[in-house]
């Protein structure tokens, strides 16, 4: 069955603003990328500029007779977008446009003995002073990254021992504080994303970021698509038992997991041991400076810690590759960017020893910095598809 015009026209718009997206185009090139007829291509330019969706932002072209080329850009200030990087112990906040262009960011700690709603208060505050300083007057979505799992039904994070309880607050009380979409997700798979979008793990359609930070994690993207599992928990490869350990993890601690030799407690032990010492670097695990460290030949032994280190890594991403052969594993986190090609290498040797399966291995582009892009992302992408689809 034919679509009617009504609906042509919406397929026609929602296309032509996919392709904006990217960036500013021309009616000439909006019509050579779509397939459409150029009066088709003009009417929709003309709707799209009606509902102050897109303007003219420019002109295409050196100068010459006659008029340039117009070029057309999505109106960016049309909404605005916040993203949270929520950690145990503080949060950052980016304030951006509809294009993700950053207008303000900030950033506060949030001690473990702060009481409940202090700290949902105080992130509350802190989001609303960002979103001032950046002249918005309201948000339309915001995309929230924290620790834990978010049940993949409701969309809601769930109640996990160990970490604080403002955490879960938080979500509700900015819902019911702000006109705006709030979406919470894993903070690990957000990482997953921005690498996927914009860092070491362009290109491919299946990959696998293992998260190396304050503690370890793993975002599974599989066909294109990020796998939460059943219950949100997707990836939780610090309870993954393994060698090297004095004991196995339980349900309620993954102590005695992979974690035991991953997460940064353990590497700064297991740095300490080889005569690799670094000043930590404020909002980031001690672990990454140690690893920046020893890459730059800094210690007594600085070779032989990464090569200890790889020794552990390599215990998870076998794993991970024998289960989904993902051809490509991200050493995400701090600690990940902060090995660098050193660590990636290193691990990745020994992954073609121990697995039959071809691996690639890549440090991070983003490091920690992942949390907050893959937010943003969220938070853009659902705003961009709610607007474009007429729900303002």
């Amino acid at each position: 069955m034919a679509a009617s015009p009504s609906t042509a026209r919406a397929i026609n718009d929602r296309l032509a603003l996919r392709l904006l997206r990217e960036g500013p185009l021309t009616a000439g090139q909006l019509t050579s990328l779509t397939g459409l007829s150029r009066p088709t291509v003009a009417d929709l330019v003309d709707r799209l500029q009606d509902s102050g969706l897109v303007r003219v932002v420019g002109e295409a072209g050196g100068r010459r007779r006659g008029p340039n080329a117009r070029l057309y850009g999505i109106v960016a200030d049309r909404a605005h977008l916040a993203a949270l990087d929520v950690r145990t112990d503080g949060v950052a906040v980016v304030v951006a446009d509809l294009l993700g262009t950053t207008l303000a960011e900030a950033a506060s700690p949030v001690g473990g003995d702060t009481a409940t709603e202090t700290a949902v208060e105080r992130v509350a505050t802190l989001l609303e002073r960002t979103v001032r300083e950046a002249g918005a007057s309201r948000l339309h979505s915001v995309g929230i990254g924290a620790p834990g799992l978010v049940d993949p039904v409701t969309g809601e994070l769930r109640d996990t021992s160990g970490l604080p309880a403002w955490h879960r607050r938080l979500v509700g009380a900015l819902q019911e504080r702000l006109a705006a979409a709030v979406l919470v997700e894993n903070e690990t798979n957000l990482a997953a994303l921005a690498e996927a979008r914009l860092g070491a793990a362009h290109g491919p359609d299946t990959f696998v970021l293992l998260w190396l930070g304050h503690g370890v994690g793993a975002g599974l993207v599989l066909d294109g698509k990020l796998r939460r599992g059943a219950s949100g928990g997707a990836g939780e490869i610090g309870f993954l038992p393994v060698p090297g350990t004095s004991r196995l993890p339980s349900a309620v601690a993954c102590d005695g997991g992979f974690h035991s030799l991953a997460g940064s407690g353990a590497v700064s032990a297991l740095a300490e041991r080889y005569g690799v010492k670094a000043v930590p670097v404020a909002a980031e695990p001690p672990s990454a400076a140690l690893v920046r460290a020893a890459v730059a030949g800094r210690g007594v032994a600085p070779g032989e810690f990464l090569d200890a280190l790889a020794d552990r890594l390599v215990l998870g991403a076998a794993a991970v590759s024998a289960v989904l052969d993902p051809g490509r594993i991200v050493l995400g986190g701090e600690m990940g960017q902060a090995g660098g090609a050193a660590l990636a290498s290193r691990t990745e040797t020994r992954l073609a020893a121990l697995s039959p399966l071809r691996t690639e291995v890549r440090a991070s582009a983003l490091g920690g910095a992942a949390v907050l892009r893959g937010a943003l992302l969220t938070a853009r992408e659902a705003a961009q598809d709610a607007l474009f689809a007429g729900d303002v």
